[in-house]
């Protein structure tokens, strides 16, 4: 095989010649797009034609992307992923990929396009009903990695001859604003968790506030996982809705699964609430296995319903409007502001490392900065005065 370099009007291709038409006795000419620069069309004649010499698939079938996506690449995705992963993945394909791509012939995608695509996204990508606003540039770089995976893929197997998504230019995330994190004081926590005592499921919003456990592993929580003796929690699973459809998985990393010390408090309220589920469950115990947060029946709480739960208690209250995940911020905020060291917080959240810690609640650690910078000079005033 052997090939050249063509321009037609912005564009250039690789053209290689792949043999004689036997029909036709002329040259087979195969030109693929290479972009708008000579440079990187010359590349990919030279890449295509040792792929040749290699004997390595060479891309011949026809096929668009909305097609490839959903007929051949996310079928294979679903075993290999998270539920919650592989649904993202199937929605934002269905929702943003597919209206604007999806026509296009997969070995005709072009980075250009895709810059466009990503640009569009940034501006007006938001297909909530009545909404002109764009996407998060954190959430199109995201829609870029999911598709530069699968068009890794298809090169990997032939179906096209480079990957387009790894030429383009997704959105930088360095220069964002952070969202501002946001907590209650210990008055506002104090407020919340009294107004929420009388519910039954009280006991699960106290857990949350005291460990800054996340939502899911609150309603994964199994009784096997609760010392109560050593006034402990093990977090292993999570509770999780993809698509409202309610599930039990692993937790989200491996520095997930922790141990988390709780108060003797709080293991009061445990056992109060394991007599309880005694009573519902006509005086039979609760198996090791089953979930610790669950309806009076025994069924799964979903995790949807549980968030609305807080909400509406929540906006009956004079404090400021947060998230129930906010309560895993307030959590760690309360710890950070009383001198608790960032790696203790770091562990009962479940970071990856301590670093992240310290990024997201930034916001905390000026005031515990300003107060080392006041014990460090205090402790030489007093070898002064000791000292003269």
């Amino acid at each position: 095989m052997r090939g050249s370099v063509q321009k037609k009007g912005k564009k250039w291709y690789a053209v290689v010649y792949d043999g004689i038409d036997p029909a036709t006795g002329k040259y087979r000419r195969r030109w693929v797009q290479a972009g708008t620069r000579r440079a990187d069309a010359e590349r990919l004649v030279a890449e295509l034609v040792q792929r040749a010499h290699r004997g390595e698939p060479v891309a011949t079938e026809k096929i668009t992307l909305a097609e490839y996506l959903t007929g051949r690449w996310l079928p294979v995705q679903r075993t290999r992923l998270r539920p919650s992963t592989f649904d993202s993945y199937r929605r934002t394909i269905d929702l943003h990929v597919i209206p604007a791509l999806g026509c296009c012939p997969l070995d005709r995608l072009d980075p250009s396009d895709l810059d466009v695509f990503y640009a569009d996204l940034l501006t007006n990508g938001s297909r909530r009903p009545g909404s002109s606003r764009g996407l998060a540039p954190k959430t199109v770089r995201n829609i870029h990695v999911m598709l530069n995976k699968a068009l890794g893929d298809a090169a990997r197997k032939g179906l096209v001859v480079r990957n387009p998504v790894a030429l383009a230019d997704p959105p930088s995330t360095s220069s964002r604003k952070r969202a501002e994190v946001k907590a209650w004081d210990a008055d506002q926590l104090v407020v919340f968790l009294d107004a929420i005592g009388s519910h039954r499921l009280a006991p699960a919003f106290v857990l949350a506030a005291h460990t800054g456990m996340r939502r899911g592993e609150i309603l994964g929580l199994r009784w096997a996982d609760v010392d109560l003796a050593a006034g402990r929690i093990s977090v292993r699973q999570a509770l999780v809705s993809v698509a409202y459809e309610v599930s039990v998985t692993d937790v989200k990393t491996s520095t997930a699964r922790r141990s988390i010390d709780i108060d003797p408090g709080v293991c009061g309220l445990l056992a109060h609430w394991r007599q309880v589920r005694t009573v519902e469950r006509d005086g039979t115990p609760p198996e090791p296995d089953e979930l610790v947060f669950v309806k009076a029946d025994g069924s799964w709480v979903h995790p949807d319903v549980f968030s609305q739960i807080f909400d509406r208690t929540v906006a009956r209250l004079d404090v400021p409007a947060i998230s129930l995940h906010d309560l895993r911020h307030t959590h760690a905020s309360l710890l950070l502001r009383a001198g608790v060291p960032v790696k203790v917080v770091s562990e009962r959240l479940g970071h990856a490392n301590v670093a992240f810690t310290m990024n997201v609640y930034q916001h905390v650690l000026p005031g515990m900065q300003a107060h080392a910078a006041g014990t460090f000079a205090e402790l030489l005033d007093r070898r002064r005065r000791n000292g003269s």
